[in-house]
């Protein structure tokens, strides 16, 4: 009788350099978005204003827009929010606790929790005033660029998906991938509708909380195979 013997020992999953410098690239790509859009707006430049004004125009509401309108808008608007990203985020942190994922819990957090101020930050250090409407607009008294809301649902996805990545089959993915991306659009649009950002505004903010995510992950090792990675089925049981 034959008694089977156990093989060697799987072999540490590395993180790969392609990986590193493919999220690297993206961190500079979105360092160089929010630079160069900061640059024109605090440079008052011609074509970003008026393509800026263009977009405004075409998407905002209106100002006598329905109360139903407005309660859906503030709705798909929402996820932006630092208290739904808590909402959705606590209870992940409190599961990779319970797992001792000390690092992942801890590259989460840093991630998602100091977007918030880091973008505060860049809107203090550009200091673009909020659109500007003949019939009122929203008014708000707070500054515009770069969208907290853009960069904080940028963020959430962006954690999410490297969180799950490991864990999903290729075609599993993309769907999520696609829907990342869909739910960031859609965040980012609902802040043109409500007439409070410009696209501009928006779109630094998605540079912003994509940028600052993956920068994190880059530094805490938070890519598949770094200590700060959240293991994939296949690695639990070493």
């Amino acid at each position: 009788m034959h008694t089977a013997r156990p093989g060697p020992p799987a072999a540490p999953v590395v993180p790969s350099a392609g990986a590193s410098r493919r999220a690297g690239a993206v961190v500079l790509a979105c360092l160089l978005v929010v630079g160069l859009l900061g640059w024109a707006v605090t440079a008052d430049l011609g074509p970003l204003l008026r393509v800026d004004a263009t977009v405004r125009d075409a998407l905002y509401a209106g100002d006598d827009r329905s109360r139903l309108m407005e309660t859906v808008l503030q709705v798909l608007t929402a996820p932006g929010l630092s208290a739904v990203r808590a909402v959705v985020l606590l209870p992940v942190l409190g599961w990779l606790v319970l797992r001792r994922a000390w690092w992942t819990a801890a590259w989460v957090f840093v991630a998602a929790g100091l977007v918030g101020p880091v973008n505060g930050l860049l809107k203090e250090l550009y200091g673009r005033e909020r659109p500007q409407f003949a019939e009122g607009g929203a008014r708000y008294e707070s500054l515009a660029f770069p969208s907290g809301h853009a960069s904080g649902i940028a963020a959430l996805v962006t954690v999410a998906l490297v969180l799950a990545w490991p864990r999903l089959a290729p075609a599993a993915r993309r769907g999520w991938l696609a829907a990342g991306v869909a739910l960031a659009l859609l965040v980012g649009v609902t802040r043109l509708w409500l007439g409070v950002h410009q696209l501009s505004d928006v779109v630094a903010g998605w540079a912003v909380g994509v940028g600052w995510t993956l920068l994190v992950v880059l530094v805490s090792g938070a890519l598949p195979g770094g200590r700060a990675a959240l293991r994939g089925p296949s690695e639990v049981a070493r």
